[in-house]
């Protein structure tokens, strides 16, 4: 990017800043503990709010509402088949406050592709990649045989990896600022 168009494009982006931080802060959090603060993701939800309702009015509250909804609703069947943690689906929720639904919706694409990035570098960095996928292809094509698997041939179950997964989220947030708000 050339750096006389460096102006414009932080100006369109500055709204987007403040979000990006936060979910650094709360990628920051879940992998030093495990977790992601309520106070961090209910402080988050509640500024946005607040950004919306002072910078566009009543419209921008319904639409920070909507994207706290989407937020909440696209990782919450994740979280009920135990696929990620509840502060995950706050932390996107509280994100989705800031953005709206659109951005929220561009927030879980680009979250999705880094959170599958990051799952296959840490699994490779623990020394088990290869072992996964093994795994998940043995659970393929016994689902494709519609059978349950033989006990004397299906591998061993490793245990569940933990993935600190809101570091994906403010790599999908880092992806969203370079991009923009795309209005």
């Amino acid at each position: 990017m050339p750096l006389t168009s460096l102006g414009p494009w932080l100006g369109r982006n500055t709204p987007l800043l403040l979000p990006l931080l936060l979910a650094s802060w709360m990628a920051w959090r879940d992998i030093k503990t495990q977790r992601i603060p309520n106070y961090l993701t209910l402080g988050t939800a509640v500024a946005g709010l607040g950004f919306q309702l002072g910078c566009h009015g009543w419209g921008g509250l319904w639409s920070g509402f909507l994207g706290l909804a989407l937020g909440f609703g696209l990782l919450i069947l994740p979280y009920l088949l135990k696929g990620m943690g509840a502060g995950d689906v706050k932390a996107l929720a509280a994100l989705g406050a800031w953005l709206g639904p659109r951005q929220t919706f561009f927030l879980f694409i680009y979250m999705g592709i880094c959170g599958g990035l990051l799952v296959l570098f840490v699994l490779g960095w623990r020394g088990i990649l290869w072992s996964q996928i093994q795994q998940g292809w043995l659970f393929l094509r016994n689902l494709w045989r519609r059978h349950q698997p033989d006990p004397k041939t299906s591998t061993h179950r490793l245990p569940k990896q933990k993935i600190p997964y809101a570091i994906a989220l403010a790599l999908g947030m880092a992806v969203l600022f370079w991009h923009g708000l795309g209005y």
